[in-house]
């Protein structure tokens, strides 16, 4: 039986992927990323599921850092589902001045458009998850508000004010699915939709022409990337990262064929996780 940790508590959008895409649990909640993810380097749980993308505001940066700077786990599933996000209340509110709203950040950026036409005054505070901002205005009262999904709402009496307040319609959240120990998946029956591997490169130095360099390694092997993002070492000012997703599994041609190159020209290259991505089609589900 396999041990599912997540990004909780009870009510977040991560564990409604969760429900959604894995047969069995228990299924664990934690109050933030890097607690789900220690569970798993620690061996607390057999896998964990955070958020790493959203479709408005881009990368969960706390994710890909502590992936890269904290714990050893690769991604073995990406799971990407639709966002919906609703305007929660005290079940006792009933017309009176809002004067704090909570959230997590990104699901307070995904709805800066509505917050700034609605509610200029309230002050915005944010909180490790969707489901603990629920949490809060339960304990908070009338004058508070939350950004969460209709789960929250109903696991914490809450009632929905304001139905899909998010700024764009195609909102979508990936998540990742990790290990340290490889173990089958315990899954319902989903199709991927695509294939896909991530790898980390690492420049020996800034130069003119390095990043089209690196590109070119897959360009003329005909790799198609879906995704490169730079981000900092943390050993200073200039020194970057870079995450490149390939759209194919990792195979024992092109991809050796790519690392060798890029070693040839005092890259590093490391292989992240080759996984299959599922499109989780659900009424409601972002962090």
């Amino acid at each position: 039986m396999q041990r599912v940790g997540y990004l909780g508590p009870k009510g977040t959008f991560t564990k409604m992927a969760v429900d959604a895409f894995f047969e069995e649990g228990p299924f664990i909640g934690y109050e933030s990323i890097p607690a789900c993810l220690e569970a798993v380097e620690r061996g607390d749980v057999d896998l964990g599921v955070v958020p790493i993308e959203n479709s408005i505001e881009g990368s969960v940066h706390l994710t890909i850092d502590y992936l890269i700077h904290e714990v050893n786990q690769a991604v073995v599933t990406e799971l990407t589902v639709p966002i919906r996000q609703h305007f929660l209340v005290h079940p006792d509110y009933n017309g009176e001045e809002l004067t704090h709203i909570y959230s997590h950040n990104q699901a307070i950026a995904q709805c800066q458009q509505f917050l700034y036409r609605n509610y200029p005054e309230a002050e915005i505070a944010y909180t490790a998850s969707t489901a603990k901002a629920a949490e809060v205005v339960v304990e908070q009262g009338v004058h508070s508000a939350a950004i969460g999904n209709h789960l929250a709402a109903e696991q914490n009496g809450l009632n929905i004010l304001t139905h899909n307040i998010h700024d764009y319609d195609n909102n979508h959240t990936r998540f990742a699915v990790v290990q340290n120990t490889p173990l089958p998946l315990e899954t319902r029956a989903h199709q991927p939709i695509k294939q896909k591997t991530t790898v980390m490169i690492t420049l020996p130095k800034d130069y003119v022409g390095a990043l089209h360099q690196v590109l070119s390694a897959f360009s003329w092997r005909k790799m198609n990337l879906s995704k490169i993002e730079s981000r900092p070492m943390k050993t200073g000012l200039g020194n970057y990262f870079f995450l490149i997703d390939v759209d194919q599994p990792y195979d024992e041609v092109l991809f050796p064929g790519v690392k060798a190159e890029l070693e040839m020209l005092g890259c590093t290259f490391k292989l992240l996780g080759t996984y299959p991505s599922y499109l989780l089609e659900m009424d409601s589900v972002a962090n």
